[in-house]
């Protein structure tokens, strides 16, 4: 199996995959080291938005020394509500070499960071590895979390073995016509399925230390639309009846319209206390009470 691959070889056989780019589902064939752009619109070098401490993602990931969090350009999912889109969409954030990455996680590290957290690192994964694998050569000891999307290849994820400790799905979407709606991407709960599987099967329930710090292990998101209550339900089954009833989901409330759904019908409105409370009691009933609930103001 390919976990037993060297890391030289994983971090060759990830560069491959994104030569004619087959990093993500999308599969769309994007010459990116050629420097021509796919859909995702990311290119050879990785590009950074920000890295810094951060104190805001969910207690086991910020802590109190917070979660050193490096924001990555662009996207392999661009969902029409996305809330970061001036990074995801528009691609604000500046190139960096490999060694730079390597050079950043470790300055955070320095800084006091539990972890050093990849937002949206998947159209990136090559590049992320390899700095991983020099970073921890030249000290780096904390944990690696992969905050994604949950639209991810498992040829690709199996690469990651033994690079990650924390995974970091969103789980967004369970129905074909919604993901295709907002993200173009019908197979989405196909793929994020399979996906979640995977990354369980790699690091297992999610694992704290002595102050309640995650080491390792599986976080999932789901952030509850407007008008979705069914695909909360659904998602909220799947985690329940097909990763682990132990697993840390996050349930997050905090939607707002955001880029082109400010207009849409459906999703062009904050979301509702009763949806909100309706979420909760799916998780309930599913006895998912390994989490954090963030309360709807």
């Amino acid at each position: 199996m390919r976990r037993f691959l060297s890391e030289a070889a994983r971090i060759r056989a990830l560069y491959r995959l994104s030569r004619r780019c087959e990093i993500c589902p999308r599969k769309c064939g994007a010459e990116r080291l050629a420097g021509k752009t796919g859909f995702c619109k990311a290119l050879k070098f990785p590009e950074i938005s920000s890295h810094n401490l951060h104190f805001g993602e969910e207690p086991p990931i910020s802590g109190t020394r917070g979660s050193g969090t490096i924001f990555l350009t662009h996207c392999n999912l661009r969902c029409d509500f996305c809330q970061n889109y001036p990074i995801s969409h528009m691609g604000h954030g500046r190139p960096a070499t490999v060694k730079r990455l390597a050079e950043m996680m470790l300055s955070l590290q320095e800084r006091g960071a539990h972890n050093i957290n990849f937002v949206t690192p998947t159209h990136y994964t090559a590049q992320v590895a390899h700095a991983i694998v020099l970073a921890r050569g030249k000290g780096l000891v904390i944990p690696i979390v992969y905050n994604t999307s949950g639209y991810e290849r498992i040829e690709t994820l199996r690469l990651l073995e033994g690079l990650v400790d924390i995974y970091m799905p969103d789980i967004k979407f369970a129905r074909r016509e919604t993901a295709k709606r907002y993200a173009r991407a019908p197979d989405y709960f196909e793929v994020a399925r399979a996906a979640v599987r995977e990354m369980h099967r790699q690091v297992g329930d999610l694992m704290l230390d002595g102050e309640g710090i995650a080491i390792k292990g599986l976080l999932v998101r789901h952030l509850v639309l407007p008008g979705h209550a069914e695909e909360t339900r659904e998602v909220l089954k799947f985690i329940a009846r097909e990763i682990s009833p132990r697993t840390y989901l996050s349930l997050m409330s905090q939607y707002f319209p955001a880029f082109k759904a400010t207009g849409d019908p459906v999703l062009g409105r904050r979301l509702h206390r009763e949806e909100y409370e309706t979420a909760k009691r799916h998780l309930r009933s599913l006895h998912l009470d390994f989490g954090w609930i963030q309360e709807i103001n």
